[in-house]
């Protein structure tokens, strides 16, 4: 898992680790901070078409995920040090609305793209298998209710944004979130963990797909990694 250990102040602190008095935690220095990174893609950048073409995995990943990285780093590297010591990427997003924008923002993006890159391959798609399937079926009735409820939701989403399966409590529902906001944010107005999403932002599918959205999300489908999918319910 991905881990950053503490907030920084600024560039100017000490390389070594300093205890801040009376307060108990300990600051790092840019030089010394564990950064987040870029995960490589398990598949090749055309390895997901026709339905996802190469020109759009190579910007999709390579420059807006890589973007979210870096500009998430940077935003963490000006925070206050005295709010929340958070190591995981999981704990910033639960505290996402008492963190900056910057923060909140490109800490959804780096979750939500980690997600997203997982939970398709190439040859993915058909009818879900194992827990999965038995837990669709006992929270909408069939596979088909699901998929319909999660593309009305990604379709319905105005702007950008993202629709997601979600897991609490062992039941599934589907719902959907602006910008780069998920489940895992408190505020977010969704209580459970994503186990599938869709990204729905333009930069997604504009290229091969332009304004026909719809045609995108159909043909999407055919690239869910549901071995990915029931690890995930597991790991709840």
């Amino acid at each position: 898992m991905t881990t950053r250990r503490k907030f920084i102040r600024n560039s100017t602190l000490i390389a070594a680790a300093t205890t801040l008095p009376g307060a108990g935690k300990t600051l790092w220095a840019a030089g010394a901070k564990d950064s987040f990174n870029l995960p490589p893609l398990a598949y090749k950048f055309d390895a997901l078409e026709p339905y996802i073409d190469r020109k759009t995995m190579e910007i999709h990943h390579g420059k807006h995920h890589a973007g979210y990285v870096r500009k998430l780093n940077a935003a963490l590297a000006e925070s206050d040090p005295e709010g929340p010591d958070m190591s995981t990427l999981e704990e910033i997003l639960s505290h996402a609305a008492e963190l900056p924008v910057a923060v909140r923002n490109n800490a959804g993006g780096h979750w939500n793209h980690t997600l997203f890159w997982k939970v398709m391959k190439p040859g993915g798609g058909g009818a879900p298998t194992g827990t999965v399937a038995r837990m669709i079926d006992a929270s909408f009735g069939s596979f088909e209710n699901m998929y319909t409820a999660f593309n009305d939701a990604a379709l319905s989403r105005f702007g950008s944004g993202w629709a997601w399966l979600v897991v609490r409590k062992g039941m599934l529902s589907v719902a959907s979130t602006p910008n780069q906001d998920n489940p895992l944010m408190p505020d977010a107005g969704v209580k459970g963990t994503p186990v599938l999403g869709i990204d729905v932002w333009e930069h997604a599918y504009y290229l091969k797909y332009q304004n026909r959205r719809a045609e995108y999300v159909k043909a999407w489908w055919n690239l869910v990694n549901w071995e990915e999918v029931n690890r995930r319910v597991a790991g709840e």
